[in-house]
């Protein structure tokens, strides 16, 4: 037996945890390590909830370890930082998403493609090389190499700014990877929630003309009034998307429920790209024919490598990009993800952590 992880790791540390897969949280006492040589020690002031923290806190994708600290949308202010740390002084603001550690040995790690490393460690739910098991960001405080931490641009708000360390760099990866960041085309993007409403914002501040296709008619309004996409299409209403067909050049396809692809493969143009971004439980039926009459792609995408997650977050500042956002305090958890099961949030609930985590 190796020795337990309160010796590995002695700093003491708070926050909330699930320890089954009913994915109740609730307080929890855990122990962070100290804070090494390259490693940013922060304050968490502001944690978003992804879709992702509900699914691992009940196990739905079966590798859930308990207890199970969620939270990889973290925000803060640095206290501590290691004697080789380069990038980062006490008092900056900083943010951590998805990742805290890589191999830096393959063909990804050199391509600074952090998330496709196979040896990637997550932020929670992961295990560090020393066989500790990864907390989140739903606590008090984190410690992180400085290469898995973002700097975090003055202008932007902490709490509006967390959830574009991952509904943010979901959508910005794929529009810079397949060329769709170039003014004048026209994007669309499925499903308005958390993923969705963040997309219309970057594509538009690339310059593109944008198009929300949804199942609710009642988004419409908010959709183009407020997030200032140019149309709206009503995915279940045959006679828009027919009069829609071949007009996109590229679509990003955010929502997780089982879905059909023809529809949104017939809105594209020639050499269109359907990039997939949700992640549905089941496999999705994905038609061939559609694809060789115009030569189109379907793609994938997740998340980003930290360098392009830097520039993302630079690029949202100089855009004044936030998600728009519900904060909670931290004893509201459950109720926020009994309310994400309905879809019940305009678009991203965020942890007021600093001023509600208060350990027992």
């Amino acid at each position: 037996m190796g020795k337990p992880a309160e010796e590995i790791h002695p700093v003491k540390a708070f926050g909330w945890a699930a320890r089954d897969q009913s994915g109740l949280l609730s307080p929890f006492n855990f122990s962070r390590r100290e804070t090494g040589d390259e490693d940013v020690r922060f304050k968490v002031m502001y944690c978003g909830i992804c879709h992702t923290d509900l699914h691992r806190i009940k196990n739905e994708w079966g590798d859930a370890k308990y207890p199970l600290l969620p939270g990889h949308e973290i925000v803060g202010v640095v206290t501590d930082v290691g004697s080789k740390v380069q990038k980062f002084t006490i008092g900056d603001k900083v943010g951590v998403g998805c990742l805290v550690g890589a191999c830096h040995s393959c063909d990804n790690c050199a391509n600074n493609l952090e998330n496709y490393c196979l040896r990637k460690i997550l932020t929670y739910n992961g295990t560090y090389r020393d066989g500790t098991t990864t907390y989140g960001g739903y606590s008090d405080h984190m410690v992180v190499n400085e290469n898995f931490v973002v700097r975090i641009p003055d202008n932007l708000p902490l709490d509006a700014a967390a959830p574009l360390l991952c509904a943010g760099i979901t959508m910005y990866s794929p529009l810079r990877y397949f060329g769709l960041d170039k003014p004048g085309l026209h994007l669309g993007v499925v499903g308005l929630g958390g993923l969705g409403h963040v997309g219309v914002k970057f594509a538009k501040a690339f310059g593109a003309k944008v198009t929300v296709i949804s199942t609710s008619p009642n988004k419409k309004k908010e959709a183009i009034d407020h997030l200032g996409a140019d149309s709206f299409l009503v995915s279940r209403d045959p006679d828009q998307m027919q009069a829609a067909m071949a007009t996109m050049d590229g679509i990003l396809d955010t929502v997780s429920a089982v879905h059909p692809l023809a529809p949104l493969i017939g809105l594209l143009k020639s050499h269109g790209k359907l990039i997939m971004l949700g992640a549905p439980d089941k496999p999705l039926e994905l038609p061939a024919f559609p694809l060789l009459l115009g030569r189109k792609t379907v793609a994938g995408s997740g998340i980003g490598g930290l360098k392009e997650t830097q520039e993302m977050i630079d690029f949202a500042g100089k855009h004044n990009i936030t998600a728009d956002i519900e904060v909670i305090p931290i004893d509201y958890v459950n109720t926020a993800m009994e309310r994400l099961v309905k879809a019940d949030v305009k678009y991203r609930f965020v942890i007021d952590v600093a001023n509600s985590l208060k350990a027992t």
